[in-house]
């Protein structure tokens, strides 16, 4: 079961303004990724779980956290279907991530009060998520749309929480045209945990890079 409710990691997005995203088959070298993450405070991930018995990985890493992490809330993205999401929630998965929005996945994660953020890219997809009980709609891919799409959606709708995925980058340019936009949080997959990172791990390196992005982050807020 989920450790922490929907409402609560809602909060911890909005806070810290950053979901970063990783997959790796190896756990070590999850746990360290996961680690570093934590490190430069960052206090949510998302486990995109796209290659063979990610669940194991996924168990392992939540796991570790729940153990090694106070505070680090573990999710997972990358699922298309309403049984996949029973598995990983099964697992301890604190939200559920989806590419597109399924109902059948929202009234799954709604029976055990799982946070679910699906992926929208129209007002009518993010209208309906949010008749479906969705506190933060995850753009995607955000590079399709911009920022530009996130103020057209915030004017008529303010209360509308927009979490961009994909064409998100550590620049400050960039996170400032997101957060001006108005964007609740980003999520961050390769422009943060790179492959170079993971070939040479480099974690002390990802440490401060998630640390610094934060900082970006909150100087642009204030």
């Amino acid at each position: 079961m989920a450790k922490y409710s929907r409402i609560h990691v809602a909060q911890v997005m909005q806070e810290t303004g950053m979901v970063p995203l990783f997959y790796h088959p190896d756990v070590v070298l999850g746990k360290k990724v996961l680690k570093a993450c934590y490190d430069g405070g960052a206090r949510l991930l998302e486990f995109t779980a796209r290659g063979d018995y990610a669940y194991e990985v996924f168990a392992e890493l939540n796991k570790y956290a729940l153990n090694e992490l106070d505070g680090m809330i573990l999710g997972v993205g990358s699922i298309t279907d309403s049984a996949a999401a029973s598995l990983f929630m099964q697992m301890g998965a604190n939200f559920i991530v989806t590419p597109s929005l399924r109902e059948d996945i929202a009234i799954t994660c709604n029976r055990k009060k799982v946070m679910y953020a699906p992926g929208c890219g129209s007002l009518t997809e993010i209208n309906r998520a949010e008749e479906l009980g969705v506190e933060i709609i995850k753009l995607f891919p955000g590079s399709t749309y911009g920022p530009g799409f996130v103020k057209a959606i915030k004017g008529p709708q303010p209360w509308t929480s927009i979490m961009p995925t994909g064409g998100v980058s550590t620049e400050e340019a960039n996170l400032k045209g997101w957060f001006q936009a108005g964007v609740t949080c980003v999520g961050m997959g390769s422009q943060l945990i790179s492959k170079e990172v993971l070939a040479n791990q480099d974690f002390i390196g990802l440490e401060k890079r998630v640390a610094t992005t934060l900082a970006v982050i909150k100087s642009i807020r204030a």
